[in-house]
């Protein structure tokens, strides 16, 4: 038989599976393409089912703030203010703002996740939003940051806490840390992109988040540290965010802090959320 002939025969026999393949594409109305918002919400759905499935997850935004709150108000509280009640009027602001920044970092630990595992590579061939599935993990954190929040500032109530801005004060407090931890999210999403495995994303972010909260007005007043590192608390954003809180808490006037954190977490999301996504469509 000659070459042509064999495949002649070759395109008759796959004639009908290729007719029936079309026939059961074709069969039915495609569903819409989802909307951004959809498909995110979808993803970010998906980030609360693995803390349904795996509560375990949920230790580092429960145990740990307990944990630090306490040791650092007896432990250090007398040493620092002289009491452990003035110190706790001190620290909680700094402990709300440790807390919830911690967290950020499993931001960076879920997309490389995604990333090594080859969820990424399928999602990618999806018809939506292409960052829908960052985004999604983002929304997800978001009720990690109001447990940790409500957690610590319960816990301060309880202990003795004087929040002079009321519930309003409190809660405004809550929403900036949540808002400039949703912006350090997009610098550690950036680093899982690039990162060869979990444990290096989280390793990178606790080494690089430790030294910026010591080296803050978090634990102690910047007034009473040596000149130079006074200098570098007053120039970190932590130190700015903390301060803010503080003024929110304590029912003072901070517009002008307020506004200073907003701006910066402004602008390390507009420079950390489009190098992340970049990162992500180059794979």
């Amino acid at each position: 038989m000659s070459l042509a002939a064999e495949h002649a025969g070759e395109d008759v026999r796959e004639a009908p599976v290729v007719e029936k393949l079309q026939a059961a594409l074709a069969e039915g109305e495609r569903p819409p393409r989802p909307s951004a918002w959809a498909s995110s919400v979808a993803f970010g759905w998906r980030g609360m089912l693995r803390i349904k499935h795996v509560p375990e997850q949920l230790l580092d935004v429960t145990i740990t703030p307990v944990l630090f709150l306490l040791m650092f108000t007896y432990l250090f509280g007398g040493a620092v203010e002289g009491s452990t009640d003035a110190y706790l009027q001190y620290l909680l602001p700094g402990m709300l703002v440790q807390s919830v920044l911690f967290t950020t970092v499993y931001s960076g630990v879920t997309a490389n996740t995604d990333r090594t595992s080859g969820a990424t590579d399928r999602f990618r061939t999806l018809a939506m939003w292409r960052p829908s599935p960052l985004v999604g993990v983002l929304l997800s954190d978001v009720v990690r940051y109001g447990v940790a929040s409500v957690i610590v500032v319960a816990l301060g109530l309880v202990l003795g806490f004087d929040a002079d801005g009321g519930v309003g004060g409190i809660a405004l407090a809550i929403l900036l840390v949540a808002a400039f931890a949703f912006s350090l999210a997009w610098l550690f999403t950036c680093v899982g992109m690039v990162m060869r495995s979990p444990n290096a994303v989280m390793n990178t972010g606790f080494m690089a988040l430790f030294p910026l909260i010591f080296l803050s007005n978090v634990f102690v007043d910047p007034s009473t540290l040596p000149a130079a590192l006074e200098a570098f608390v007053d120039v970190n954003p932590i130190s700015h965010l903390t301060t803010a809180v503080r003024g929110l808490m304590a029912g003072d006037a901070a517009g002008e802090d307020v506004l200073l954190v907003l701006g910066e977490a402004a602008v390390i999301t507009a420079v950390f959320a489009p190098l992340t996504a970049r990162l992500y469509h180059r794979g």
